[in-house]
């Protein structure tokens, strides 16, 4: 099986928590499940402390000296640190954009599984950026890109408008697409009428409505699922020949 390659979108997705045996530092600053200092000590120690009460051990400020850990549920952690994300995520109004990369084989079946996605995500009022990849001799015919995009355009063109139209940058040919004035205004009403119920729910001791999260745990698995497929196409990528 073939080494899969460094991966320089890794990078982008922020730095990586460490936890427990990744803490590789001899000594640390600890705080306790409850809150509590418990001062400088060896991250040996600490971390038996942690696995003693079923927690672990997590860096929460990797740049004191020496770095800051917690003691608490790791998963639990992750869980609040998104819906804060999720939170602050639901007062701002920037765009976001969404990146979908093509090559000028990319077969049918998958041109149409990008093509909605990239409908999923003008609909929820993202851009959406258009990048097709040549290698080797495939630079020699950039209208197999430039019929690929047009196709693209051409089904999403109902909820979307054209904001760059396709230009060649060194081995790319790139596409940007924006949501339509009228979508963004369909976003922005329901994200209201969202928060309008979640603070009403509130207010009166319910479980506030889930809608938002569901509808951004369906964002982040098509880009899961995006990211795979430009995997696999790396992978495949690295065995052809670069000047054939």
């Amino acid at each position: 099986m073939a080494m899969r390659r460094f991966d320089p979108r890794q990078a982008q997705r922020g730095p990586q928590i460490r936890i427990n045996q990744r803490i590789r530092v001899p000594e640390i600053r600890v705080i306790g499940d409850d809150g509590e200092m418990l001062g400088i000590m060896q991250t040996h120690e600490a971390l038996r402390r942690a696995q003693e009460k079923g927690l672990d051990l997590v860096e929460v400020n990797p740049k004191a000296d020496p770095p800051v850990c917690k003691i608490l549920d790791f998963g639990k952690y992750k869980y609040d640190e998104k819906k804060k994300a999720r939170e602050a995520k639901r007062k701002q109004s920037v765009v976001e954009i969404k990146e979908i990369k093509l090559r000028p084989k990319t077969d049918d079946h998958d041109l149409e599984f990008k093509t909605r996605a990239a409908h999923r995500f003008l609909g929820a009022g993202h851009k959406v950026k258009f990048t097709v990849r040549f290698r080797g001799r495939e630079i020699t015919h950039p209208e197999k890109a430039q019929e690929q995009l047009d196709w693209i355009v051409q089904h999403c063109e109902e909820i979307a408008n054209v904001e760059v139209r396709p230009m060649m940058e060194q081995r790319t040919m790139t596409l940007m697409m924006a949501p339509k004035p009228a979508i963004l205004q369909k976003v922005a009403q329901a994200r209201a009428a969202a928060e309008k119920a979640r603070q009403k729910a509130l207010q009166e001791g319910r479980a506030a409505p889930a809608a938002d999260d569901a509808e951004d745990e369906e964002i982040e698995k098509l880009e899961r699922q995006l990211e795979e497929q430009d995997d696999d196409d790396d992978d495949e990528g690295e065995g052809e020949g670069g000047n054939e």
